[in-house]
């Protein structure tokens, strides 16, 4: 066994981490209202998560898996990008299972169950979101070993972390690192200052980015069912291309750029 894999010894949460949790729910669960994509809101009612409880992975997992099949596994920090995608191959999604301290409510170097479960699990109750996930493991294990790690980080950056999409209700969230974000949920529909961009996997795969701040681009997806079309590709296509066209850092636009925002 891997020494990042752990066990969730729920007994020994105490009071005050279950008030911090309801803390960040309940003060996300404001902040996405009109926000966030309406499925994420959906799927996170359909896995129970809520304000209570900080969440009891066993339980979590009979409802994920009697959905889609996947299973949260608790790890105790960040592990190897080949396991990584190699359990989302394997429909298993890593979590941390601690929680943030009650005086650094926003900003973390690295993800706690906040971010992991209020984030990420929802939408993986969702079939084709949870078919995207599943295929992005093995693209991303592919990826890995024909050297294009950064074209595969930028891609899961723009979409499973910090993507937006467009409903019929207008622009929403649904990448993890924004729902669970109170500053970003604001910043990245209502703020001026961030460029909003129609979904181009090329174009992705060529941004660079900064995990220490608020994104100054964003990617648009029409749907999920797009997402789950293009991760369906042969992908080394779009690695040639983004490397024989060179790396955009995050804040430079390019002419052929659509805003669409």
């Amino acid at each position: 066994m891997q020494d990042y894999l752990i066990q969730q010894d729920y007994s020994l949460y105490t009071k005050d981490q279950h008030k911090t949790w309801f803390f960040l729910f309940k003060r996300q669960e404001k902040v996405l209202k009109n926000r966030a994509f309406d499925l994420f809101l959906d799927c996170l009612e359909a896995l129970d998560i809520n304000e209570k409880t900080l969440p009891d992975f066993n339980k979590t997992n009979t409802l994920l898996k009697s959905k889609t099949g996947w299973e949260i596994l608790p790890v105790n920090g960040f592990i190897p990008s080949e396991d990584f995608f190699g359990f989302l191959a394997d429909k298993k999604f890593p979590s941390t299972t601690f929680i943030r301290d009650k005086d650094h409510l926003d900003y973390l170097q690295e993800p706690d169950i906040f971010h992991d479960i209020f984030g990420h699990i929802p939408l993986l109750a969702n079939p084709i979101f949870a078919g995207y996930m599943h295929e992005f493991g093995k693209k991303g294990v592919e990826g890995l070993r024909l050297g294009y790690i950064d074209y595969v980080t930028r891609l899961y950056w723009f979409t499973v972390e910090f993507g937006l999409i467009q409903s019929p209700k207008g622009l929403r969230i649904y990448g993890s690192g924004i729902v669970s974000s109170k500053g970003e949920s604001i910043y990245c529909l209502e703020s001026p200052e961030p460029h909003r961009l129609i979904f181009d996997i090329v174009r992705v795969m060529r941004t660079d980015f900064r995990i220490d701040e608020y994104q100054k681009i964003y990617y648009v997806i029409p749907n999920l069912q797009e997402l789950f079309n293009i991760i369906q590709n042969d992908l080394k296509p779009f690695y040639d291309r983004a490397q024989f066209l060179g790396d955009v850092k995050d804040y430079i636009l390019i002419t052929e750029d659509k805003l669409t925002y």
